[in-house]
């Protein structure tokens, strides 16, 4: 499912803002030399920008939550487990409240396409269970897996983007034949989805050296790139810890193979900062463990934060509907990013 957003207002953005380059291209990005406009056709692309804005209410320094799955399954062994009426429940419940999913991908790198005055949410998978996705024979995602639920979701609502991240180990969805594991992870891109680094083995950095955590992350590395095109752009680390050099696990290379990720996250237990905003920190992006309000996720889980950013409209991320731009109430402007500054529009 190919998701579209629609134009902002009645206005068609001049040349000079759909040519201008986000801080998230890259060198190499063919870039469009910017057709000079009027100072007065300007100006009026502003006026309506900042319009679109107000009417709304955008807030795109706000926070954004990142939420954290592992099995889907109908009897929860553990505390990260969920059941598929629970999963299901808690995505009615974003639709219900105008959150539109985005993949890590699209988070760190800035490349949030949403309409105006819907949410963005990121949701993530651990560990390649066959509880978030199995396929039978022709490639139809299993009844109550994750991707089945996600889908059928959005076959009900049509506002809601059936997108999600992956993070991927060697227990690649159950499967241990080579052909088997690429055809999970093809399928996966294919449709849409975002495939993240999770390590090869699953193990703890915390307090290995740079040559072992450099090993695990390239491993992991090479197990996605060895099956699909496209390199991995975020890495989730196993139990959320982080290595005694943070940097290693956004940066490092191995035998010839290097990677370089925009964004490394936790296991929790806070929504996450606006990629705009100062204190959007890649090496350490917090993440919200799926599950009600019992015991310590009372305060810091699923639920608990949902309700948190239901009763503090002001405090999430509100989009304008322009990708090209970053809206916020003009009190806001102190915590924008400095490399966001040319893309900022306060109102």
């Amino acid at each position: 499912m190919r998701f579209r957003v629609g134009p902002v207002g009645a206005v068609v953005l001049s040349a000079v803002s759909l040519a201008a380059c986000m801080p998230w291209e890259s060198d190499d990005t063919v870039k469009v030399a910017p057709v000079k406009a009027s100072a007065p056709s300007q100006e009026m692309v502003r006026k309506a920008n900042i319009a679109a804005a107000t009417t709304a209410k955008a807030n795109e320094l706000g926070q954004i939550p990142v939420l954290m799955y592992h099995r889907i399954v109908d009897k929860a062994a553990g505390p990260d487990d969920r059941t598929p009426k629970q999963f299901r429940a808690e995505l009615d419940r974003l639709v219900k409240e105008n959150y539109v999913p985005i993949t890590a991908a699209e988070y760190v790198t800035g490349r949030i396409g949403i309409p105006a005055g819907k949410h963005p949410v990121v949701l993530t998978f651990d560990d390649s269970s066959p509880s978030q996705l199995t396929l039978d024979g022709l490639g139809v995602p299993a009844p109550n897996t994750a991707v089945a639920i996600m889908l059928d979701v959005a076959r009900r609502h049509p506002s809601f983007r059936p997108v999600a991240t992956f993070y991927v180990t060697r227990d690649m969805f159950g499967k241990t034949r080579p052909e088997e594991k690429a055809q999970m992870m093809t399928w996966l891109q294919n449709n849409k989805f975002d495939l993240g680094n999770h390590t090869h083995d699953h193990l703890n950095l915390r307090g290995r050296s740079k040559q072992e955590v450099n090993k695990e992350i390239v491993a992991g590395h090479k197990l996605i790139t060895s099956m699909v095109k496209s390199d991995p752009v975020t890495l989730a680390l196993p139990y959320g810890n982080q290595p005694s050099t943070k940097e290693w696990a956004r940066r490092g290379s191995l035998s010839g193979v290097r990677y370089d990720y925009g964004g490394v996250f936790l296991a929790g237990y806070t929504p996450a900062p606006s990629p705009f905003a100062k204190d959007f920190d890649p090496l350490g992006i917090p993440r919200i463990r799926s599950h009600d309000k019992v015991g310590d996720c009372a305060k810091f889980c699923s639920t608990a934060w949902l309700d948190w950013l239901q009763a503090h409209p002001d405090e999430r991320y509100t989009s304008d509907g322009n990708i090209r731009t970053v809206a916020y109430p003009k009190f806001k402007e102190p915590f924008t990013a400095k490399k966001f500054a040319s893309y900022a529009l306060p109102y």
